[in-house]
């Protein structure tokens, strides 16, 4: 078997077989065209441990062009660097499934990784941009139902985006999302979200499907027709939180749908919550990918700390 048809099939087997998201596939395939690039092999047995540690120092020293005044170059990400090996992991297993002869999985390993930065509001800053929103247009009553929804949930920008006016149970103030791989969650909505979600639909005479649409307007919006057109998408999501976030005068941090994601988790550590229970209500298949927000609460660790320590111990 040729190296190409391996790949290939191993992409089918993703699809088909494991229901890896069609995003997931094409990422696969590119990291695994760019070791092929590099390599220059031919077939799976042609991959040896000498061949991964020089694309390991290949992807180390690789420069992404930056798009900016002075096209300035800055290297791989390490978590870059990483999705290529993994992939390139995930294909050997795939191999030895198969029973065909290659390099060990397990001979692939994977750099360290320092602890990303994770941007969160609290305190004013989240009451301010929750607030921004004037509810004076159908407009601003459905951006304020996003805000608060986002809040409330944790949904990923795309998974909210989804979502049909059929797919919220405001009396049971919960519901089901698919999440990332396929994966089926329940998540759930606070007094205030499904507040601002029964005033917006109130608000809504359209009969179009998607819980969230575009406000019509019809010298613009006369030739829109099919519910996909009126559907909101993810950069109108941003735009509109990132709007929101300038007139709440929030300065110094970089405001997007994924920090109203990283608000929710923080604030549930900080009441209290466990990090397992955090890690089911955000949808994340690995417990590793919920520790990053551990070192956030450093702080509320130390104030607790500093209460309950040896209270009884004398002065």
């Amino acid at each position: 078997m040729d190296i190409n048809s391996a790949i290939t099939q191993y992409l089918e087997y993703l699809e088909v077989e494991k229901n890896r998201s069609i995003k997931t596939v094409e990422n696969y395939r590119r990291y695994l065209t760019r070791f092929l690039n590099f390599s220059k092999i031919k077939k799976p047995q042609d991959i040896t441990a000498d061949f991964v540690r020089q694309f390991r120092l290949y992807l180390n020293r690789e420069k992404n062009q930056v798009a900016g005044k002075n096209q300035a170059e800055m290297g791989l990400k390490k978590n870059t660097q990483n999705y290529h090996l993994i992939a390139l992991r995930s294909f050997l297993k795939y191999l030895a499934k198969r029973d065909v002869s290659a390099l060990s999985a397990e001979k692939v390993e994977l750099g360290k990784s320092s602890m990303r930065q994770v941007d969160f509001l609290d305190g004013s800053d989240l009451e301010r941009l929750l607030e921004a929103p004037n509810l004076a247009t159908l407009r601003s009553l459905r951006d304020k139902a996003i805000i608060e929804l986002l809040f409330s949930t944790g949904l990923r920008v795309s998974e909210l985006c989804a979502l049909n006016r059929n797919s919220v149970d405001l009396k049971k103030q919960e519901f089901t999302v698919r999440g990332k791989g396929g994966k089926v969650r329940l998540v759930f909505v606070s007094d205030a979200s499904a507040d601002s979600l029964k005033k917006y639909l109130d608000k809504r005479k359209d009969a179009l499907t998607p819980l969230f649409v575009r406000v019509y307007n019809k010298d613009q919006d006369k030739k829109l027709g099919k519910d996909i057109e009126w559907r909101l998408t993810t950069r109108s999501i941003q735009r509109l939180i990132k709007k929101y976030s300038i007139k709440a005068g929030i300065i110094g941090k970089r405001v997007t749908p994924h920090t109203l994601r990283h608000s929710l988790a923080t604030d549930l550590l900080m009441g209290g919550a466990d990090i397992r229970s955090v890690q089911a209500i955000l949808g994340h298949s690995s417990i590793t990918t919920t520790q990053v927000y551990t070192h956030i609460t450093d702080k509320h660790l130390k104030n607790v700390h500093q209460m309950f320590h040896a209270k009884n111990r004398k002065k």
